[in-house]
Parts: C-alpha cells; structure tokens; sequence
C-alpha cells in the first residue's frame, strides 16, 4: 500500500471538514469531505469520496485552489487548481495547462465541494430536510439514455433557436425582421432543460425579458415564438408584445417581463392562485384557445382534465393537497438584487405557496459585473430568513440542475412551501446584440466561457466519454433540432402582418358601452359559497349587509359603506373575487374591507404586508389565472409604490395579444380637499399620474350612489380599473344608493342651468370631480344669486373621457370651467382642455378655463394651501369672469 502525501490543509471548522490528498504513484486527487458529529466532536462521518484525474505538469510558480468554508472564510490549498471543472495539481506546469490559466476568469466555476451532485444532495440534504433515499430516483430517471437524449434536444433547440434570432437580428436587420431589443441566451441552456425535464404545461411560469428559450421548453410553438419577434400575425402576441413579451396561455407560459424583477410578486400572485383553487374546490379546464375555470368537483368525466384528477388524493377532494401543480418564476442576476425577491420569499413563506424561484446567475446586471454592485452573490441563502431553503447548483453541468430542479420542484409540489434554486452560469452574449460591452472583463470572460463554461461542450464531453451516448445520436439530435428552427423561420416568414387597427381593439377588454348589469356570474358560484362559508359567517355578513341596505333605503349610507356592501355583494356573487388590503383585519383606515377576511378567510380576503406594489403585484398574478382581485389601497397615493405594477396591467391585454384580460380592481380614498391638512405626500394626485397609462379606466365616485354602482362595474369588468374616492368625504357625506344596480362608466349631470340663463348666455359648464363636487355643490345658491348658473358635470370616468355628455352641455352654454383636483401641468384639466378644444372648438365662445391645483406641493398650513388648493370660492369668481368676458 502507498502512504498519502496530503498537499494542502485540514480545514476544520464547527460542522465540517475537507481533506485532499494525492496518490503520487497514480497521479490522482481524492477529495474527502466530513462532518463532525454535534455529540462527540472527535467522530467524524464522511459525507462524500470523489477522485479526480490529476495533470502531470511542471511549475515553478506557487498556484491555489481557493474555496469558501461554511463559516464564511477563504481557504488556500496551495499548489491545487480547479480549471475547467476539474481539480488539478499544478505544482508542476505544461502548456495546455498554462494555455487555461493565462486568463484568470473575474467569476470562476462554481465550487465543486457544493456543486457537484454529491455536493447537491448535501445541500438537499440539509438545506430541504430530504432524505438520502429519496435522491436516489433522481439519478436513475435523469441518467437513463431517453432522458439524457430529451434534455439535450432541449439545451440545442434553445441553442440552435438563439442563433437562428441572432442571424435575423444581425445579418438581416435591413429586411427589418427583428427589430428593437433582443435579448440571448446562448450560454444557460440548462435552465430550458431544467423547465423540460422539471415542470409540466400545468405549472405557472413567469419569466423576464431573456425568455426565449424558456417558452421553448414550456412548449410554445417555436413558429409562433419567431413570428412574434418578426412582428408577424402569427405569433404567440400577434406582434404585439415581441421579443421580451412572450405569452402563451395553453401552456401557462405568462410573460416575458421587461421591468427587472417585476415578475416576481406576478409568480407569488399566481402561486397563491392556485392555494384558492384547492381551497374553493376549482380547476382549470382547457379549450382550443383559452384556459377556463370549472367546479373540478363536478366535473370528473372530462378527458381533458384525466392528468389533474390523477393528482387529486380522493380523501380530500379538490381542496386538499393533491393538485401538485407550482408556480416559477424566473429571475436574472441583477433583479435577484432587488428588494421583491426578500419581499416574496417572506408572503409567500408565510402562506406556504407553492412558489419555485429559479435565479439565474450569470455574474452580471445588464453587462456590469454583479461584485461591483452588490455584496450577497449567494442569493440562494436570502430565503433562510423566512424559513425558505435554498439550493446552488453549477449550470454548466445541465444534467445536475435537472437533477436539482426536479428534486426542489417536487419539494414545492408536496405543499412545503417557496424554494430558491440559484443556477451559477455563463452568458456568452451581450446584453442584447447591440450593446457595445465595454464593461470591465465582459469580452475576456465572454472568451473564456465559451472554451471552458459550455454546457452542452460539457455533456457531450461527458456521456461521449462514458459511452453512454454516441457520437451519432448526438448529432442526429442536433440536427432534428436545427430542422425545428428552420421551419419556425420559415413559419414565421410567411405569417402576415398584423392588422392596423389591432392596438385599437385591444385598448379595453370590456368595451366602454358594456351594461355591466348584464354580466353574469360563474355557474358554480353557489357550490363554492356553501362548502367554503360556514353557517354562523353567512348568518354574521348576511346581517351586516342587510344593516348596510336599510341605511341605503333611507339615505343614510356614507360613501365607505356604499363601497363595503358593493364588495361584499360582488364576492358572494363571484367567488372568483378576491380581496388584498392593508390592516384589512381591522377594515383598514374607512372599512371598505369590513368583515372580507372574517367571511372568506385568510386567503381570499390577504392582509398584505405595507407595500402596495408587491400585493398590486400577486393580484395580478391572480388575474391572470382566472380571479377577480380588489386592490383596496387605504390612501390612494400610496400607489405610486406600485407604478411598475400598474403600468404593466394596463399593457397586459395588448402586450399578450388579448390573451390575458386582467380583471383587477384598484380602489382607494384620494384627492386633495380645501383644508385637507394632510401634506404633501397624502395629496398627490395620483390619478393625473396613471391618466397616461393606456390600457385602464379610471373613475372616480364622490356619493355613496356613484361609490357602490361604478365599484359593482369595475369588478365585474374584464381590464384593470382604478377607481378613487375624496378622502374627507368617506363618511361625511350620506345618501341612497340603488341596490343591485351597476352604474355606466360615464359622467353624470347633476345641476343643469335653468332655460332662461342658457337663452341669455349667462350659463356655464362646469366639469370636476372627487372633492370638487361638493365644493361646487355649495357654490350653485351664490352663483344663481348672481343671475348665473352652470350645468355641472361630476366626471365618474376620467378615462376614457365621457365626451358625447361634455358635447351635450357645451352645445347649450358654449362656456367651460374646468375645477381640477391634479396640478396644472400634466393634470387631468389639461387632458380635457387639450381634447375640448380640438374636438369642440366651434361650440366655445371663449377659452376653456382651468381652475387647476398649482404645480407646487400642497403645504400642510392652510395659509399656503389656498394659495395651491382651488375651491368653491375660485369657482364662483370663475363663472363670473367668465360670463362677464373678462377672461
């Protein structure tokens, strides 16, 4: 027996230890780690053995294998090298060896000791609780000859995809192919592997902007992928959303997402849609173009839905823990950075959703390398705070992320909770094609990785080498593959353009006109309430709405009731209808959630940590699987955390090509009132801020009628729609309100000029809403006392514009006051000013007048603020200058 020379140290630290030793005779690296036992720290278990084949090379030059130790420390082993995913004794130096090493990557290969599949399975191990039996079926199902073939099919389609779009980009931009940004993958094939080998076409995948390939391995048609980047009819969006906006509604395949990290809370969101369906007993049934929600109960025979009732453990029907269907999303290297992952990793651990986070690490944000920006490279940890177990894997090894994957994805399927699989990886291309690179090492470690980092150079290295594959089985996969793209090409370039008008068809899902009145329910509405409300919750909300209608009949409901018993009417009626809140428990700050979470629980009914856009975020992840949700945002303002969130619902509908309707409702109570003493921050006009945000309605109610007949509408409409109420009148003022009744999304006249001051010429139009209403209410006896009147307009729906009622009052005055709750500059007066006066020029017999709020921020003092804040007394002066010609 030969003795063992050890060439570097025993690093012992309080829960392991790595040993290398070197057989000299047999050139070969044999690496030990162990782990001390917690009882008797003197016994040590071995964890795992692996031997590699060492270099013989000749050096004079002292090199190391540096690799980080659990407490966090860096550890040298001098004269041992890792290069090209080996381990090398380089105490001596050859060529080739030089050759590897003249460039020393910024962002070397991931530390084998944790990322080989033994290091793997210790991770699981640890890290998720499994049991070392239970990782076993992982090697035998991902290492058999069909399996190995499948996954690299899928790592050379994306390939083989990305450089046909490449081609189309570069070589063929003046045709005008692909246009824009366009954003590869070359590099990380691993991760459509792992979506191949790991998820199903019932899991709820989101991605970012990079997502080609990810599509690909969901099973979106790979035609219809190249049309959509060729701007063609007959792609997944119809054209409309393009290379960074891929949507597929069959195969679950929910964006391409172009805002770094939205994404995340719109996977948290969809995750959480699925928990509502086991819990109300829903499921989701196929048809030829469109994904639709069925009372699963009921409906057991239907063939389509044999794989979904396979899942159901028959004990507990459909709202237990059978579905083991999970969400993913995935996100890059800088958005990992972002605050939502923290944000998402704690609700979602909270409420167990079956949410997989796949962080696709490839050392830079954009271009620039991650290390300059940030500290914590080891997102995959960011979960133990919130009890959510990570993993780290190599993405240059694809069968072991498979491996990995499918083990953390079956952890989330069996109702633990979120996970985090960070995959260590290399881009070899730019940003997008064109960006010029010039960040520091980008073009060097671009080189570098292509040699050394490849995972499919890796796989074929390897299974060549094993013989476990052959050379022409390899190449006849290749080559399939390659036809694939070629005919997605060639699909792509004989689709149509899309028709000219189709943006215009797709502004609104629910047209403007639509009696929401004559918008009916789902058929499984009463099934779903009577196994999910409970007798003594029915009987409490039942008593409580029919408080909230007797104050209705007799005038005395306020504007925060009226708002209350719309919602409550609304989710009983669809249960499809949810509701996120702050502080919603207590029926945050004006009690429109009243008693939602006391009747239908905790998780139709969230309360929502104190970031808007993280819950507008998951209820739209909700929307876009099949629910209803309301977005009650205590202070309207505090929207503006959400801007990212609601601009992306407003483009959803277009951007997807009209495959996701996103019926999600935003309310709150807003505005800017005289002597509102609230400051600048609680008195911004938000609703000036959205008006250029296509896509949404936007209302606002200042009566309990108006609160409880346009808060019924917006529910029920298909789009997502903003509704305000004036936030110091939300129990002041009182009223009756028609039950059951929807209200049009259009302005309402409530005062019109007498006969008399239209004939002589001595009426005017007055358009305003939320806090202006009432101040122009007040303002009537004084004007009329005046020989003066004025036709007012409360404008429930800022967008889209109401103009056919403007249209009708301007043809009888002639005359437009305009008492504008947004500022002067880009507010919503000047939306309609600008609008009146092209459109209705003729009928003006003098300039649109704006009494708007001024461009500076609203002082808490109200010495300041009547200055910036206009009012009744404004108005009055108004119609007087006006009818008097001095303008």
């Amino acid at each position: 027996m030969r003795l063992l020379f050890a060439i570097g140290l025993l690093v012992s630290c309080s829960s392991s230890a790595v040993a290398f030793a070197r057989y000299p005779a047999f050139a070969a690296l044999t690496i030990v780690k162990t782990k001390v036992s917690s009882n008797d720290k003197h016994l040590v278990r071995p964890l795992f053995m692996s031997t590699v084949e060492l270099k013989e090379v000749n050096t004079t030059k002292a090199e190391a294998l540096h690799i980080n130790v659990p407490d966090g420390k860096e550890e040298a082993f001098p004269g041992v090298a890792f290069v090209n995913g080996k381990i090398h004794d380089i105490s001596n130096e050859n060529s080739e060896h030089k050759e590897k090493m003249e460039h020393t990557p910024m962002r070397p290969r991931s530390d084998p000791l944790t990322t080989s599949w033994e290091g793997i399975q210790e991770q699981l191990i640890e890290n998720f609780k499994m049991k070392p039996q239970d990782l076993e079926k992982y090697d035998d199902e991902m290492e058999s000859k069909d399996s190995l073939l499948e996954l690299y099919k899928a790592m050379q389609l994306a390939r083989q995809f990305e450089v046909a779009c490449n081609k189309q980009y570069m070589f063929l931009r003046q045709s005008g192919k692909i246009r824009g940004f366009m954003h590869l993958d070359n590099g990380q094939e691993s991760i459509p592997a792992f979506i191949k080998m790991a998820l199903t076409k019932l899991d709820k995948k989101y991605s970012y902007y990079r997502e080609h390939c990810h599509a690909l391995a969901s099973g979106v048609d790979p035609g219809k992928i190249m049309a959509e980047l060729c701007m063609k009819d007959g792609g997944t969006c119809r054209g409309a959303g393009g290379s960074m906006h891929i949507y597929d509604k069959l195969t679950r395949f929910q964006g391409g997402w172009a805002l770094v990290a939205e994404q995340l809370p719109y996977g948290a969101g969809a995750a959480k849609s699925i928990l509502l369906d086991r819990e109300l007993g829903l499921g989701e049934k196929d048809t030829r173009n469109d994904v639709l929600k069925i009372d699963a109960t009921k409906e057991w025979d239907d063939n389509d839905w044999e794989l979904f009732q396979e899942r159901v453990k028959e004990s507990h029907g459909l709202t237990g823990d059978g579905d083991n269907r999970i969400a993913v999303v995935f996100v890059g290297d800088g958005g990992s950075q972002n605050g939502r992952l923290p944000e998402i990793l704690n609700c979602c651990s909270n409420q167990k959703l079956p949410l997989l986070v796949v962080i696709i690490d490839n050392g830079r944000a954009i271009n620039t390398f991650t290390k300059d920006v940030a500290s914590n490279t080891f997102k995959y940890t960011l979960g133990e705070h919130y009890q959510v177990p990570g993993v780290l894997v190599d993405g240059c090894n694809a069968v072991d992320v498979a491996k990995a994957g499918r083990a953390v994805a079956d952890y989330v399927r069996a109702g633990n909770g979120p996970a985090v699989m960070q995959v260590h990886t290399y881009r070899f291309m730019g940003h997008s094609p064109a960006d010029p690179e010039h960040e520091r090492g980008r073009k060097d470690e671009k080189a570098w990785a292509k040699k050394y980092c490849d995972p499919i150079l890796e796989f074929e290295k390897k299974y060549l080498s094993s013989s476990m594959l052959t050379r022409n089985e390899l190449d006849g996969a290749k080559n399939e593959m390659k036809r694939v793209v070629k005919d997605a090409v060639s699909f792509a370039d004989e689709s149509s353009e899309p028709p000219a008008n189709l943006a215009k068809a797709l502004e609104y899902p629910t047209p403007i006109d639509t009696d929401y009145n004559e918008c009916y329910p789902p058929n499984f509405a009463d099934s779903v309430n009577a196994r999910t409300i409970s007798p003594s919750q029915m009987q409490a909300i039942t008593m409580h709405l029919e408080s909230l209608r007797a104050k209705a009949k007799v005038g005395d409901l306020t504007i925060a009731e009226a708002a209350n018993l719309a919602i409550h009417e609304e989710m009983l009626r669809d249960p499809l209808t949810t509701m996120h809140a702050e502080d919603l428990q207590a029926g945050s700050s004006y009690n429109i959630p009243q008693l939602t979470q006391q009747t239908y629980g905790s998780l139709r009914a969230s309360d929502e940590i104190i970031d808007e856009g993280h819950f507008i975020g998951k209820g739209l992840g909700e929307a876009m699987n099949g629910y209803r949700p309301i977005i009650e945002l205590m202070n309207i303002n505090f929207g503006i955390y959400g801007m990212a969130e609601i601009a992306s619902a407003g483009n959803t509908y277009l951007q997807s090509g009209g495959q996701f309707k996103l019926p999600i409702t935003i309310l709150g109570a807003g505005g800017t009132a005289p002597d509102q003493a609230l400051g600048a921050e609680h008195s911004q006009p938000l609703h000036a801020y959205i008006m250029g945000i296509p896509g949404l309605k936007i209302a606002t109610a200042s009566s309990p009628e108006a609160a409880y007949g346009i808060t019924k509408s917006m529910i029920r409409d298909d789009g997502p729609c903003f509704l305000i109420f004036p936030v110091k009148m939300m129990k002041e003022v009182r009223g009756k309100v028609d039950l059951g009744k929807c209200l049009p999304l259009k302005a309402a006249l409530l005062h019109e000029a007498s006969p008399d001051s239209v004939k002589s010429g001595r009426a005017v139009t007055v358009l305003t809403y939320l806090h202006g209403v009432k101040e122009s209410i007040n303002s009537i006896d004084e004007i009329k006392s005046a020989g003066l009147d004025i036709d007012l307009i409360e404008l429930r729906a800022l967008k889209p514009l109401d103009m056919d009622t403007i249209r009708k009052s301007l043809e009888r005055t002639n005359k437009l006051i305009i008492l504008d709750e947004s500022t002067k500059s880009g507010g919503v007066g000047a939306t309609i000013s600008s609008s009146v006066s092209e459109e209705m020029f003729d009928l003006l017999d003098a300039p649109v007048m704006r009494l708007s709020m001024d461009d500076a921020p609203v002082p808490y003092a109200s010495a300041m603020e009547k200055v910036v804040v206009k009012r009744g007394t404004d108005l009055i002066e108004g119609v007087k200058r006006l009818c008097g010609g001095k303008v």
